[in-house]
């Protein structure tokens, strides 16, 4: 389980978002293989593993939002815009709880953050179809996966609100009418066919730039690891 787990509740097959969800799925179970979220969640990682996570996640955020702050008036973007899934403030918040005020002075893009940082880079901010697609992995993840990551934490280590604060969505308490709103919203896209398959391959590709990110981390596991 991963914070990419995004939700698959029934609906019509035919629909946008449901061939969205059909077409990547063999990405997203691929993705959610990872031993370092594995460990992570079995208490078995110190909070400075967890923080390395989300030291790295939180370069891919500052990315995403400041792609989305220049979508804000395409009409395409904006119906799924919205302040209360920005995660920047939060994860900060979270870094300075779990490494102190100085957290930026050791935080390090590893290869694969780079890789997709420069991903979102290229596509996100000249393409709102790319864009959305990327916003959907991300945000639509957070509000299904997440939320049980969330709890997982909360019994592993004991945190509460300090250290989770980018799984709390203060200003969407019921997530599934959020979900269901932005899966219509996907829907309602006015693209092609071919854009449609684009917007696809991109969502398969964001997971695959996930997978190796949770690979990297992988590879300093052993120094995570809880002695």
């Amino acid at each position: 389980m991963t914070t990419l787990d995004v939700d698959h509740s029934p609906a019509d097959a035919s629909a946008f978002s449901e061939r969205i969800k059909a077409e990547t799925d063999a990405a997203h179970r691929e993705t959610e293989q990872s031993r370092f979220v594995g460990a992570l969640l079995g208490g078995e990682l110190t909070t400075a593993g967890y923080a390395a996570l989300l030291g790295q996640t939180y370069l891919v955020y500052t990315s995403l939002e400041e792609a989305g702050r220049a979508h804000a008036d395409n009409a395409l973007v904006n119906p799924f815009l919205s302040d209360d899934l920005l995660r920047v403030a939060a994860l900060e918040a979270d870094l300075e709880f779990l490494s102190g005020p100085n957290w930026r002075e050791s935080l390090e893009a590893l290869p694969a953050t780079q890789r997709y940082v420069a991903r979102l880079q290229e596509v996100a901010f000249d393409s709102p179809a790319d864009f959305v697609a990327h916003h959907y992995l991300r945000y639509m993840g957070d509000l299904s996966g997440g939320q049980i990551i969330r709890r997982m934490l909360e019994r592993a280590y004991g945190f509460e609100t300090d250290g989770l604060r980018f799984y709390i969505f203060d200003g969407i308490p019921k997530p599934k009418p959020f979900k269901d709103a932005y899966r219509a919203n996907l829907d309602a896209l006015s693209i092609s066919p071919e854009d449609q398959q684009k917007f696809i391959d991109e969502v398969n590709l964001a997971y695959r730039l996930n997978g190796d990110l949770f690979a990297d981390l992988e590879g300093n596991i052993e120094s995570y690891l809880v002695k």
